[in-house]
């Protein structure tokens, strides 16, 4: 399936990704940020209804000074005041059970938006980001400031450094697709939720979603040795 979710994501079709037994239990429908479209944002919000991220290269994040919003916040309770648990404050800042550190960053829309909410807004925020992920990726300096504006409704997700070596979550196992596909490593994400239970969708009916809509769906389990195989031929 892991060679069906390439040729997919090439294409810039959704596809299914859980991330694993152990960890969040959560699928995502995930497409590359590049082909975004309003129906594709319609699609997400519609048919996932969690919160629609876009999860970026750790290369390019490192370019265009994207931050860890944990970061932001240590540095915001550091007022100087010499409070003496500013230290263990810190350590609750990133607090989250299923993680050591949330992956995170600023919440952003593109300044040629309106409210920046609507299905068209937030696909040109995507697309945009997108587009800056590529240039700086080429060398380029990106005025990241110049391009969005914050607070903003797309959400962004800094991917760790050495990518699953770092952090199991969806946000590296994203971009880790994206790399091995050779699309644009921004990558647009939403959690599969479940109205009638309140909860996550569960992996089998986030299957039978898959088959009835004809999408691929792979397993974190599968894009780690996918990762694997790639660090080996590096």
């Amino acid at each position: 399936m892991i060679d069906d979710a390439i040729q997919a994501l090439r294409k810039g079709q959704v596809i299914l990704l859980y991330d694993y037994d152990n960890r969040e239990r959560e699928t995502d429908l995930v497409v590359p940020a590049e082909f975004t479209t309003p129906q594709i944002v319609y699609q997400l919000r519609r048919d996932a209804g969690g919160l629609m991220c876009v999860a970026i290269d750790p290369v390019a994040c490192t370019k265009l000074g994207i931050p860890y919003i944990v970061d932001v916040l240590k540095y915001a309770g550091d007022s100087g005041n010499g409070f003496g648990a500013i230290e263990s404050i810190y350590e609750k800042v990133g607090d989250i059970p299923y993680d050591s550190k949330s992956s995170f960053s600023l919440w952003v829309n593109h300044r040629k938006t309106y409210t920046g909410i609507t299905d068209y807004d937030r696909s040109l925020t995507i697309t945009k980001l997108a587009d800056i992920t590529k240039s700086a990726l080429n060398g380029n300096k990106i005025p990241f400031g110049q391009e969005f504006r914050s607070p903003g409704h797309v959400p962004l997700l800094r991917c760790a450094p050495n990518l699953l070596k770092d952090r199991r979550g969806q946000t590296e196992l994203s971009i880790v697709l994206a790399r091995a596909a050779g699309v644009t490593p921004a990558m647009v994400m939403c959690e599969m939720l479940d109205g009638e239970t309140g909860k996550a969708l569960t992996k089998e009916d986030a299957k039978a979603y898959a088959k009835k809509h004809g999408l691929v769906f792979v397993e974190g389990t599968e894009v780690e040795e996918l990762f694997k195989k790639m660090q080996s031929q590096n």
